[in-house]
């Protein structure tokens, strides 16, 4: 019997987010896999994969909030906002201090409106923006309110380059805040580097590496750490009821279900009437 789960993976640089779903799964034989949240190919750091049923997860799991550390370089730029494009501007006059930067930090912090990158996975009519640009075709692309938590300013790197930790909704582009920065700035920007270090509660101190998944060093983690409801366990008759769409008598309110201490997903009892919201059985 296949097991359901989720893989805490250290996506390495240089390959897309599907790329290392794939290579997961083919390791483990899975039937399915899936991740919770998509890195761009020069991204790294934190990647949740979930093994069988527990892909099943990703509508649920999709608002978390994450962190980032980042570089940006300012005085540069790229169609792309980042490495992935040929450096199109450059401003060789430019010469920030970390002085400047930690003036317009906190313009950044809290809800706003965020305009996508050009190049992003963002999905116009069924088609992703960055195959639109690609194709030459304007996208005609809308902004979406996010929330950043915060900006830290951890170091400067080099000549207008500095290293950033930002903590901030789900849906938020860190390439986009490299070149909102750089307009407060009145100059361009491009990122560098990008490692996710947060999604959720997941943290990636936790995660493994592809080598640690090819030799077995990983933990396959229960789905249930997911939801903070109460848990109920089923007894056999109920159980089998639920298995075939019947209804079962429990408290109002939404639960975490088991069955012999196996969980089998959220589910709700609503005006005596209950049913599963997430199944993984």
């Amino acid at each position: 019997m296949q097991k359901n789960g989720i893989i805490l993976l250290n996506k390495p640089a240089g390959i897309s987010s599907n790329s290392a779903v794939n290579k997961v799964k083919h390791m483990l034989a899975a039937n399915k896999a899936g991740h919770l949240g998509t890195l761009d190919v020069l991204g790294e750091g934190l990647l949740p994969i979930t093994i069988n049923k527990a892909t099943k997860l990703f509508d649920y799991f999709l608002q978390k909030d994450k962190s980032y550390i980042t570089v940006f370089k300012f005085g540069q730029t790229s169609p792309t906002l980042d490495l992935e494009g040929p450096l199109t501007e450059e401003d060789p006059t430019l010469n920030l201090q970390s002085s400047d930067i930690e003036k317009i930090l906190n313009k950044f912090i809290g809800k706003q409106n965020q305009m996508p990158p050009t190049y992003s996975a963002k999905k116009i009519n069924g088609k992703k923006a960055y195959q639109l640009a690609r194709e030459g075709i304007e996208a005609s692309l809308k902004p979406k309110q996010i929330e950043i938590y915060n900006i830290k300013l951890l170091k400067k790197i080099e000549k207008n380059t500095f290293e950033f930790e930002i903590d901030c909704s789900s849906g938020t582009f860190i390439r986009s805040i490299c070149r909102d920065m750089a307009q407060e700035l009145s100059t361009c920007g491009v990122m560098q580097r990008i490692i996710r270090t947060r999604c959720g509660k997941f943290q990636l101190k936790d995660a493994a590496t592809l080598k640690d998944v090819e030799q077995g060093n990983y933990t396959l983690i229960d789905p249930d750490i997911l939801f903070d409801q109460p848990r109920f366990d089923l007894e056999e008759q109920q159980f089998e009821r639920v298995q075939n769409g019947g209804n079962i008598q429990i408290p109002e309110g939404q639960f975490k279900i088991y069955f012999k201490n196996q969980f089998l997903g959220l589910g709700q009892c609503e005006n005596g009437r209950f049913k599963m919201l997430i199944r993984l059985f």
